[in-house]
């Protein structure tokens, strides 16, 4: 996993990727991309594939950064995640979508977000 500086609008997956590894999960892969889209992290935790959006925001002033993960955005992490459940044959496995809120220094994890 390349890491990137902990630079906002840059990389809030650093913080993030440290943070699920103390939570146990094993990460997949960082920034997957496919000409449909990206997906900041995939990592999995017992038996659930989980897609992660990391959202990362300094202040509140253009709302909660979770709430930049909306609808469009949902369907096209959807999209990728398809991709990838079949580029690596994941059939039948529970999959998980959840988001990763960066706000200031402190990190929200909203498991499940949609």
């Amino acid at each position: 996993m390349k890491e990137k500086n902990l630079v906002y609008g840059i990389g809030g997956e650093v913080s993030a990727c440290q943070y699920l590894k103390d939570k146990k999960y094993q990460i997949k892969s960082v920034n997957y991309r496919t000409k449909l889209g990206e997906i900041d992290i995939i990592a999995k935790k017992d038996d659930t594939t989980v897609f992660i959006e990391v959202k990362q925001r300094q202040t509140l002033a253009f709302g909660r950064p979770s709430e930049a993960v909306d609808y469009r955005k949902q369907q096209k992490i959807r999209r990728v995640a398809s991709l990838y459940m079949l580029r690596y044959k994941l059939h039948n496995i529970p999959v998980r979508f959840d988001v990763i809120e960066i706000l200031d220094d402190k990190i929200n994890h909203i498991e499940g977000a949609f």
